[in-house]
Order: structure tokens, then C-alpha cells, then sequence
């Protein structure tokens, strides 16, 4: 059943590049650039990673992509989780990315964009995995803020599709971005935002009335209120859904609690995500082992999963006809 799930075609639709910064590439980057970690050795920041919340992790992630600098750091932190999207069969992915959390300590909009742009061009040229860059907000900064990096991003939206909302949910509602939301859908992006994760039910349903985004990224809170899981059933909003991360910050206290297959069997859009999966203890295929080893998931549901994974892209539609056709042949041939 591992290797199944590994060989099964997949998109990954809910994917921090930053949160992909593993130890070791983290120490490379910093002797690279001549920064001292607060850590002295690979084995030592592993342990740092038991987060008893989201803030206690993001605290680290934002550490962390300090050693971030240059435009092959973006390249090369883009280009490694590239190589396990080829290892594990992800043949689309829609990254996030956080430039405010580099042009706020000095590094350039245009280093940041046109390294992990780069890298996504290499893997699609050299490898057929396809991909769409959504750009993301950090909503526990100002409404201000993120019009800035909206105005910064302009030169390069040919290489983003949709903008994003993410970091600490607690304190800061969907109501906070409302403008720059409707100012982005009116330049042509579509949009996402966290949800649902730390927050409760009502976050999800200001996400879709008041930024009027195009998918969920968690949503696992929307359970706790039944009206609205008919809601994203009827109208076939897509949940990203991240296991693995769920548990690993406490939204669940274990994975057994997890409340994924729940939603799907509820006929929710659910797919599955590896959020920031340095981080979190595993990359896509983790993260389906795990609903299979913890939860009992069937194959049949593992192909649905993946199937929603496709379905609910943002991949144009010739694309996604290939990417569905992909995993059609895969199964028959199973």
C-alpha cells in the first residue's frame, strides 16, 4: 500500500516553499551566505521541531528563512522540493510563497520571485511537473502591508495565479483583507485563504462571502457546523487539507482523531497537503500513509483524494484533462 500511494499521481495544492527548508539545506544556505544559526548541529534543530501551537512554529519558520538571500537560495530551496515532487509522483503543484517575509528584512521582490519562478521552469521543462505560484499575505500584518506587496508583485503576475492569506489565524479574521482581496480578483488572480485551521467555522464562511476565494486551504474546523459542510458539498469548494500538520500543531491531538475521511465521505472536495513538510515530519506521500495507517483509508478513497487533487487545480483545462487522464491509466494499469 506505501508504494501505491507513492506511485499514485498526485497535485499538491497546499505547499509553503518556505515551510520545505530542511536542516540540512538550511546549514548550507547559511554557511553560504555567512550566518550563524542558534543551533549548532542538524540533529539540534530537529528536536527544536515539537510545536505545542502554530505561533511556537512560526516563530521558527520565520527564523529559518533568514538564511534565504539570493536568488539561487530561492532557486535551490524551490529545486529541492521539486526533486521529491519527481520522487513521490506529484505531477502538479501550486506552491505558496510569503515575500513579505523576505522583503521585510531587505531581500528584493524580484530575487525572491525569480528564483523559485526559475526552478519551477526547470522542473517543468525537465521533468513534465506542472505548476501555478500563488503568492500569499501574512495576515498578522497590516491590510496596508499586503497592498504594498500586491503593488510589488504587478511586474510579475504573469508568473503568479492567485494570491493567498496565511500565518497566525487567531486575531486576524478574513474581514481584515477584504480590499486587497476584491483589488486582486479585479487584476485577474485567483484566490485562496488559511482557514478553518485555528479558527473556528465562521473563518471559512467569511473566507468564500467576504474574499470570495476560490478554495479553502485547511477548513477542517467547518465539521463543526453541519449547514456549512453542505455548503462546500453543493458547491464543490475545495478543502486543502494538511494531516500531518494538523497534528504535529495540535489542531488534533492525534491522527486517529483526524477528520478528513469524515469530510470526504460527507462529499466534501478534500485533497490532501503536506503544508510546510520539513516542519511537520513528512511530504505528500507521508501524509497519505499516514490517513491509511492511522485511519484506514481505502484505495478507492486514496484515488478519490487524488482525483479532487486535479479536479479542484488551477490548472487550465487542457492541463487538467492530462493530469486526470494520468491517474485514469495509472489506476487500470494497478
Amino acid at each position: 500500500m506505501d508504494q501505491f500511494l507513492n506511485d499514485l499521481p498526485k497535485a499538491e495544492l497546499h505547499l509553503h516553499l518556505e515551510g520545505s527548508l530542511e536542516p540540512e539545506l538550511m546549514f548550507a544556505l547559511a554557511e553560504r551566505n555567512s550566518i550563524v544559526l542558534p543551533y549548532s548541529s542538524v540533529e539540534q534543530l530537529r528536536q527544536a521541531y515539537d510545536f505545542a501551537n502554530l505561533q511556537a512554529f512560526l516563530d521558527l519558520y520565520y527564523q529559518g528563512a533568514a538564511v534565504l538571500q539570493t536568488e539561487q537560495d530561492f532557486y535551490d530551496l524551490t529545486w529541492a522540493y521539486i526533486e521529491r515532487c519527481k520522487t513521490e509522483n506529484v505531477i502538479h503543484t501550486e506552491p505558496f510563497f510569503d515575500p513579505q517575509t523576505h522583503t521585510d528584512r531587505g531581500i528584493p521582490f524580484a530575487t525572491v520571485i525569480k528564483g523559485i519562478s526559475r526552478a519551477l521552469r526547470d522542473a517543468e521543462s525537465k521533468y513534465g511537473i506542472s505548476s501555478g505560484l500563488i503568492m500569499c499575505f501574512l495576515r498578522h500584518l497590516s491590510e496596508e502591508a499586503a497592498f504594498d506587496t500586491l503593488q510589488q508583485a504587478e511586474p510579475y503576475l504573469d508568473q503568479i495565479i492567485g494570491i493567498g492569506l496565511d500565518s497566525s489565524e487567531q486575531g486576524n479574521p478574513p474581514a481584515k483583507f477584504e480590499r486587497v482581496f476584491a483589488k486582486a480578483r479585479d487584476m485577474g488572480l485567483l484566490a485562496v485563504a488559511h482557514a478553518g485551521e485555528e479558527g473556528p467555522a465562521q473563518n471559512v464562511i467569511d473566507a468564500l462571502d467576504i474574499l470570495k476565494v476560490d478554495r479553502i486551504d485547511h477548513g477542517v474546523r467547518a465539521i463543526d457546523d453541519p449547514e456549512l459542510i453542505k455548503r462546500l458539498a453543493a458547491e464543490k469548494i475545495a478543502l486543502t487539507v494538511c494531516p500531518l500538520s494538523n497534528t504535529r500543531l495540535k489542531v488534533f491531538d492525534d491522527m486517529s482523531q483526524h477528520n478528513i475521511l469524515q469530510m470526504l465521505e460527507q462529499g466534501v472536495k478534500v485533497t490532501v497537503n503536506s503544508d510546510d513538510p520539513a516542519y511537520f515530519g513528512g511530504y505528500l506521500t507521508e501524509n497519505f500513509i499516514a490517513l491509511e495507517k492511522e485511519l484506514g483509508m481505502t484505495r478507492a478513497q486514496a484515488i478519490e483524494l487524488a482525483r479532487n487533487s486535479f479536479e479542484y487545480s488551477f490548472a487550465k483545462k487542457e492541463r487538467k484533462a492530462e493530469l486526470l487522464a494520468e491517474l485514469d491509466r495509472h489506476c487500470v494499469a494497478r
